[in-house]
């Protein structure tokens, strides 16, 4: 799916004229990674609308997929109430998220390079690259 920034608002009059094509494509995915910071102790609106527009879809594409939450935040919890908050949404939609590696990053300012948008730490790296290995070992 692209940005879901770009989807309308959901709304069931919306959905009789048909589903948006982003919402459908994730019907192809094998996996799903969710990576949100934390906004007001949840998820940001653009996600879980997203994520209502799925769960109206039949079947649910979502269900028995793996996927995998990735969380962060500039405090220090790393945005975890978003996290939980996202693996109530995920059981809702029936999918299979990975419980561990959990990926909660703190401290987001001093680990990644505004400029490029790329991870700088070398730990966090190496957590999330544990993560999207056991996704894929989950995927297959």
């Amino acid at each position: 799916m692209g940005s879901v920034g770009d989807l309308p608002h959901y709304d069931a009059d919306l959905q009789a004229d048909g589903f948006p094509p982003e919402v459908l494509a994730i019907r192809v995915a094998d996996c799903v990674v969710i990576v949100t910071p934390e906004y007001n102790y949840s998820v940001r609106g653009a996600l879980k609308n997203a994520l209502d527009w799925l769960s109206r879809v039949t079947p649910q594409p979502l269900a028995g997929k793996p996927a995998a939450i990735q969380t962060g935040s500039l405090g220090m919890i790393g945005g975890a109430r978003a996290q939980y908050h996202l693996r109530q949404i995920m059981v809702f939609l029936d999918a299979h998220v990975l419980t561990k590696p959990e990926i909660m990053i703190g401290g987001m300012g001093g680990k990644v390079d505004p400029h490029a948008g790329a991870i700088t730490d070398e730990p966090t790296r190496s957590l999330i690259t544990q993560q999207l290995v056991a996704l894929a070992a989950v995927a297959r």
